[in-house]
C-alpha cells in the first residue's frame, strides 16, 4: 500500500508537456497566418461590398394603342431588330391615308398655280405687245401732228384736218397709257402668282412631312428588340391598352456583364485602371474569373441616393465612404452564362505585380 501511495506521488509531480507544445503550434500557425495575411494584404485590396451588373434596356411603347400580337416569352433570348410586339395600327393607317390625301391635294394645286402663272405670263407678253403698238401709233401720231401743225400755217390744210390730227394725237396718248397700265398690272399679278405658288409649295412640304410623322407612327406600332439579349420582366398582355411611354418589358444585354465593386475611400489610393481581378462568385464558388479594373466613378455611391447626407447640417459623424468601382469580367461563353445580374461576389486587386 505503501508502495503504490509513493507510485501514484511521482506520477503527479512528472509535467504535462502536451499542454505546451499545442500552444507553442497554435502561436505558430497564428504567426504563420499572420504574416501571410499581412504580406497578402501588402500586394491586394479586397472587398465583399460587390454584384454584378449589367446593361439593362428599357423597351417603351412610343405610340398608345391595344397590344394585338406577342412573339416572345419572358426570360427568352432575343436577337437585335427581332419584332416582340405588335400594336393595332388601324388607326395609325387611316391617319397615313389622310396625310397621303391632303398630300396629293396640295400637290394638284401646285399644278393649278404653275398653270396661272403661265396664262399670266401670257397674257402680260400680250400686254407688252399692245404696249409697242401702241408706242407705234402714238409716235405717228405725233409725226402727223408737227406736219399738221406746219401745213395749217400757210393754209395748205383745213383747220378741221388740224384739229382731228391733234385729237387723234390725244387718243394715241390714252391708248399708249392704257396699254402702260395693263402692262404694269400683268407683271404684277405673274409676281403675284408666283408668290403664291411658293406659299402653296410650303403647305406641300408641311404635308410631306405630315405623311413621313404618319409612316413613322405606324412604324411605332411594330416594337423590336433594341438589342440583344434577355427579355425580363414582361408586363404586357394580348389585348392590352397601352399607353405611349409605357414600359414593356426590359432586355438585358449579351455580353454587357461587369462588376461593380464599392471599395472604401482608404482603398483607392494604390488602385489604378487595368490592373488584374479575381473574382468569387457567391453562388458559383469553384468558378475561376478574373478580371481588370475599368474605371472609378466621378462620386461616392452615397452622394448618387435619393437623400445625400450634407455634413453641415446637424452633428457630424465621419463616416468612411465608399466608390464604386467599375471591373470587366474576363472569361468565356459558358463561364458569363451562369452569371446573372445582383449577384454578389467577392474581389481581389492585385495593387503589386
Amino acid at each position: 500500500m505503501a508502495q503504490e501511495q509513493e507510485i501514484q506521488h511521482e506520477e503527479k509531480k512528472k509535467p504535462n508537456r502536451v499542454i505546451p507544445i499545442i500552444l507553442g503550434i497554435i502561436i505558430i500557425a497564428g504567426l504563420i497566418f499572420g504574416v501571410k495575411e499581412y504580406i497578402y494584404s501588402t500586394k491586394h485590396e479586397d472587398t465583399d461590398d460587390a454584384q454584378i451588373d449589367a446593361d439593362i434596356s428599357p423597351v417603351v411603347a412610343r405610340v398608345g394603342g391595344y397590344v394585338d400580337s406577342i412573339f416572345f416569352e419572358d426570360n427568352q433570348h432575343v436577337d437585335k431588330g427581332q419584332v416582340l410586339v405588335k400594336i393595332d395600327d388601324r388607326d395609325y393607317r387611316v391617319k397615313l391615308e389622310q396625310a397621303q390625301a391632303a398630300q396629293q391635294g396640295a400637290g394638284a394645286s401646285i399644278g393649278v398655280g404653275e398653270s396661272q402663272i403661265y396664262s399670266t405670263a401670257a397674257n402680260a407678253a400680250s400686254a407688252k405687245a399692245q404696249v409697242t403698238s401702241a408706242a407705234a401709233r402714238l409716235e405717228k401720231m405725233q409725226k402727223d401732228y408737227a406736219r399738221y401743225a406746219n401745213l395749217v400755217k400757210d393754209g395748205s390744210i383745213t383747220q378741221q384736218q388740224f384739229d382731228q390730227s391733234k385729237s387723234d394725237l390725244e387718243v394715241a396718248r390714252a391708248n399708249y397709257q392704257a396699254a402702260l397700265d395693263q402692262y404694269k398690272a400683268a407683271q404684277q399679278q405673274v409676281g403675284t402668282t408666283r408668290k403664291q405658288l411658293k406659299v402653296t409649295n410650303t403647305g406641300v412640304n408641311q404635308r410631306q412631312a405630315d405623311v413621313d410623322f404618319a409612316k413613322l407612327q405606324l412604324s411605332y406600332t411594330t416594337i423590336k428588340a433594341p438589342a440583344s439579349g434577355i427579355t425580363s420582366k414582361k408586363s404586357v398582355q394580348l389585348g392590352q391598352l397601352v399607353q405611349a411611354g409605357q414600359t414593356l418589358f426590359s432586355v438585358v444585354n449579351d455580353n454587357s456583364l461587369y462588376v461593380t465593386a464599392n471599395f472604401k475611400e482608404t482603398q483607392l489610393e494604390h488602385l489604378r485602371n487595368g490592373q488584374k481581378v479575381k473574382i468569387e462568385v457567391d453562388a458559383f464558388p469553384d468558378l475561376d474569373i478574373e478580371g481588370a479594373v475599368y474605371n472609378f466613378s466621378p462620386a461616392t455611391g452615397a452622394r448618387f441616393s435619393l437623400l445625400p447626407p450634407d455634413n453641415a447640417t446637424g452633428n457630424f459623424v465621419k463616416v468612411v465612404q465608399r466608390v464604386p468601382v467599375k471591373i470587366k469580367i474576363n472569361g468565356n461563353k459558358e463561364t458569363l452564362d451562369k452569371l446573372r445580374a445582383g449577384m454578389s461576389v467577392n474581389v481581389s486587386v492585385s495593387i503589386k505585380d
